[in-house]
């Protein structure tokens, strides 16, 4: 199967590229919730180098789950090599053991950025969640030229480093115009226990500390996600993205008592260019 993205310039592969990362990234509640929820290669041609640089500018929550709002910058750069090997701010550092168009399937690291707890008065009291690294691994298949299935499995998160997150996520991207690309996607997160139990629980030191009642998460869905974007190429090189998605919390994590809002809107402003 030969892929029709692979065949495209510059100017449509970074486009391509631009909404199906705006698709993952504007769907988190916080700002890096969802940073690494999928390997997104689509922007380069599997047979040779290349990479892009840019700037995300992501207006989301203070943490998972908020009421408060947040909009940070993030610089966007990453890199793949004909080799099979991948490194950036998306994707984090991996490899991928395929060589046939349209399906993509590896091993990578990544990192759960964690959270403090000075985000917000409601987490006053919970202590910080520490920066950790996740191995894992990935699965892409695309179809055809316009759609694609994603999966990634995320292991390392967490206080006692034992947290495991499933994501699993499908899109479309339509060329509506010479210099504009619309896209589509949905997405989910299963989470394990000791993930949910870290961000969504509250053990009894923290009861303590904190003031509230002690509560357990179990494992289940995190969260589903939709989301719309719009790519705009701006030269052969350079485009344009605006994303906006919706999110809502699942199970055990959306009846956690630092839940402020079960469901959010955001939004994703970027721009790259390849090289």
């Amino acid at each position: 199967m030969r892929s029709a993205v692979l065949a495209h310039s510059p100017a449509v592969r970074i486009a391509i590229l631009l909404t199906t990362t705006a698709l993952g990234a504007g769907l988190s509640f916080g700002a890096r919730a969802q940073a690494f929820d999928a390997v997104r290669l689509y922007g380069a041609a599997a047979d040779r180098d290349g990479g892009t640089v840019g700037l995300a500018v992501v207006a989301g929550h203070r943490y998972m789950g908020s009421d408060e709002r947040r909009t940070r910058a993030y610089p966007a750069i990453d890199y793949r090599w004909a080799n099979g090997w991948f490194a950036g701010t998306t994707n984090g550092v991996g490899y991928n053991f395929s060589r046939q168009p349209g399906v993509q399937y590896g091993v990578r690291l990544t990192a759960d950025f964690g959270r403090d707890e000075s985000r917000s008065e409601v987490l006053r009291g919970l202590g910080d969640v520490d920066v950790r690294p996740e191995l894992g691994a990935f699965y892409n298949l695309q179809p055809t030229a316009n759609t694609f299935l994603t999966s990634s499995l995320r292991y390392g998160a967490g206080q006692g480093r034992n947290g495991l997150l499933l994501d699993l996520g499908a899109g479309l991207t339509a060329q509506v115009a010479p210099a504009w690309r619309m896209g589509a996607g949905v997405a989910a997160t299963w989470a394990n226990a000791d993930y949910t139990q870290t961000y969504f629980g509250v053990d009894a030191a923290q009861a303590a500390r904190s003031g509230r009642s002690i509560y357990t998460a179990s494992a289940g869905v995190r969260d589903v996600r939709v989301s719309v974007s719009a790519t705009y190429a701006i030269t052969p090189r350079a485009s344009a993205t605006a994303a906006l998605s919706y999110s809502r919390l699942q199970g055990d994590a959306a009846s956690s008592p630092i839940v402020r809002d079960r469901a959010g809107v955001n939004g994703v402003l970027a721009v790259a260019y390849a090289f």
